[in-house]
Order: structure tokens, then C-alpha cells, then sequence
């Protein structure tokens, strides 16, 4: 009888990225705009779950991990501290199909730097680039269906230029992503300091 070898693969949904901490400013914005909407289809974030995407893996053999942990120490080493400033409230998708309600982020040359390390690491230990190009957002909720565009046009409008919060980054975090039905869990499996 022929012996068979059966090899458990574990799969992990991982992404890294820079965690925000709410600020009670923040919050109330959040909130603010929330209300202003709550007749819209939009699933809001939980603000625990803030935060700046870097990379986002997916499904991930639990096997390389190893390998983005190595890529991102090396990443964070090569990167300074910075501030984030997060100023603006925009969308993804077009004024008539929005798909994406976010909070954008001042230009900042050591963060730009900090995500050209993190992809540089990353493609060494063999992670291709994403497509796109690294757009500095956080993401605050994602829109299922509009029944007044106008409106809801307005409402961005008004919060398009206000000023959110700032905060100090001095780390980045390797995230496992759980799916459950009240929302995704976020699991840190690993912190690296910048300049560290």
C-alpha cells in the first residue's frame, strides 16, 4: 500500500499597516458624519480598527510569515519616525458610483519613504508590488447603496477639508485579519520600531 504524505497548509489573511488611535476629535468627526448619513447603505469601520494599509497580503501560506516579518524589521529599520496628519474627507469611486468614504493624510516625505522601504523588502523576499500606487487614506466606510446621491455629495463636501487629528509613528504592525459576522478582528502577530 503506497504511503501517502499529507502536508497541512495554514492559511492566514494578512496585511501590515500603521495603526491609528482615535482621538476624541476623531471620534466625533466620525460620528458627526456617520449621523449625518445613517439613512445610507455605508458600513462604517469601528474605530478600534483604524488604520494605514502598507501591504495588504491576503491569504497567506502561515509559512512565509517568517519571511514579511524579516522583510518588514528591515523595512522599519531603514524608516524614521513621523507625524501623521489627517486632514480631509474624500471618496473612492466616481460623484456618481462612490464606492469608498475616507480620511486622507497630509504628504509626508518619511512616510513615502517608510512605504518605498516596505515594498523594496518585501519584493527582496518575493511580494511583488501592488498595481497601484501607495495612496496615503484610511478607510472609514465602505458604501452599499445610495438612495440620495445629492445629499449624500453634500454631506462629504462639508467635512472635504476638516482637520482630524494628529499623530506620532513609530511603529508598523503585521496584522492577521479574522472574518466574523460583527466584523473583522485584528490580530497583531508582530510590531516592528521604526529606526529601531
Amino acid at each position: 500500500m503506497p504511503l501517502t504524505l499529507v502536508f497541512d497548509i495554514i492559511m492566514k489573511r494578512l496585511f501590515a499597516a500603521i495603526k491609528i488611535q482615535p482621538a476624541p476629535e476623531f471620534i466625533k468627526t466620525l460620528v458627526q458624519l456617520s449621523g449625518e448619513l445613517r439613512h445610507e447603505r455605508i458600513k462604517w469601520v469601528d474605530s478600534n480598527n483604524i488604520h494605514l494599509t502598507l501591504k495588504f497580503f491576503g491569504e497567506t501560506d502561515e509559512k512565509l510569515i517568517p519571511g514579511i516579518k524579516k522583510a518588514l524589521q528591515d523595512a522599519a529599520s531603514q524608516s524614521e519616525r513621523f507625524i501623521i496628519k489627517i486632514r480631509r474627507t474624500g471618496i473612492f469611486g466616481s460623484r456618481y458610483d462612490p464606492k469608498v468614504v475616507w480620511f486622507g493624510l497630509d504628504p509626508d516625505a518619511r512616510m513615502d519613504r517608510l512605504a518605498v522601504n516596505t515594498f523594496t523588502e518585501l519584493k527582496i523576499a518575493g511580494w511583488e508590488p501592488d498595481r497601484q500606487n501607495f495612496v496615503p487614506h484610511l478607510t472609514i466606510g465602505r458604501i452599499k447603496e445610495l438612495k440620495d446621491k445629492a445629499l449624500f455629495q453634500q454631506v462629504i463636501d462639508k467635512y472635504r477639508y476638516v482637520s482630524i487629528q494628529e499623530q506620532e509613528v513609530s511603529e508598523i504592525i503585521l496584522y492577521e485579519s479574522i472574518l466574523r459576522k460583527e466584523g473583522p478582528l485584528y490580530v497583531n502577530l508582530a510590531s516592528f520600531r521604526l529606526g529601531a
